[in-house]
């Protein structure tokens, strides 16, 4: 069975906390992140199988759909998307780079995971929205024509959902820049 990656964002720390608890006793996932992020949301992130998930982020999304910023299901989630969420992600070499930045984390995630399907880049890390103003990016490395297709599939799929800020392909990153992406 192909592991499932779920996630609501909220805008209320409160609900935020009592959605988290709903979810958890109305199907059997795995709590991977429930904690604050700036500014002031809440996200819960779960994983499991793809009925468990759909079934607990549909109870967190009628627990509060006032406050609810952003979700996503993902049925079949790229395993690299996990590492970059805590940013253990080991990449040997950097050619050139990849930055998909959104106004939310699940569509960080999401970009990501498009990212990776589309093209053959790695995952370097997807920032959680600390001290961002809210906002999350996802950055990735590979061939330049494999970044810039990265790239491209992501800001299409998230182009008219309100939820991208900006992107840019970098061909032949500095060495600096890189040693502070690693």
């Amino acid at each position: 069975m192909k592991r499932a990656l779920g996630l609501i964002e909220l805008r209320s720390i409160a609900r935020g906390m009592n959605t988290t608890d709903q979810m958890l006793k109305a199907a059997n996932v795995e709590l991977l992140r429930a904690h604050v992020v700036c500014p002031g949301k809440y996200i819960i992130l779960i994983a499991g199988n793809i009925s468990d998930v759909r079934a607990a982020v549909d109870v967190g999304e009628r627990v509060s759909p006032e406050v609810v910023v952003d979700h996503f299901i993902l049925p079949n989630v790229h395993p690299s998307i996990f590492p970059a969420l805590t940013a253990t992600t080991q990449v040997e070499n950097v050619k050139s780079i990849g930055v998909v930045e959104t106004f939310t984390l699940a569509a960080s995630i999401v970009a990501a995971d498009i990212a990776v399907k589309a093209a053959p880049v790695e995952l370097i890390e997807i920032r959680l929205p600390f001290a961002m103003g809210g906002k999350a990016f996802a950055i990735f490395t590979g061939e330049v024509s494999a970044v810039r297709s990265g790239v491209n599939s992501a800001v299409e799929a998230l182009k008219n959902e309100g939820v991208l800020d900006s992107f840019t392909v970098i061909s032949s990153p500095h060495k600096d820049l890189i040693d502070k992406l690693l």
